[in-house]
């Protein structure tokens, strides 16, 4: 999901999706009074709602912009024959972290 996609997907008509894991979250007042403003210009999305498609686009926004340090390693060749190197950056551990911590809430 792409941040400027939400405002499409909060205009149309859609039930609300409470999110399956609570998360207190403290935010300054001008972030939560624009949340609330969003609530009201579309009445069928809750605070919660919008918040949660927020962190989720800005998520899905964040792993698609970490960047790529090739290491000396080649993993595999692509189709073209080109090498394919490890990753160095912080993409790998990030999606390693990420998963045990999913296991983690799905117990």
């Amino acid at each position: 999901m792409r941040i400027c996609n939400l405002l499409d997907r909060w205009g149309a008509a859609r039930g609300t999706v409470t999110p399956s894991q609570a998360v207190n979250l403290y935010l300054p007042p001008r972030d939560v009074a624009r949340i609330k403003a969003l609530a009201i210009l579309y009445p069928s999305q809750s605070a919660q709602d919008i918040l949660a498609d927020l962190v989720h686009a800005a998520l899905d926004e964040l792993e698609a912009a970490m960047p790529y340090v090739p290491g000396k390693k080649i993993l595999a060749l692509d189709d073209q024959g080109d090498p394919i190197y490890e990753d160095l950056g912080p993409t790998p551990r990030y999606y390693l972290l990420s998963h045990d911590f999913l296991r983690q809430l799905r117990r």
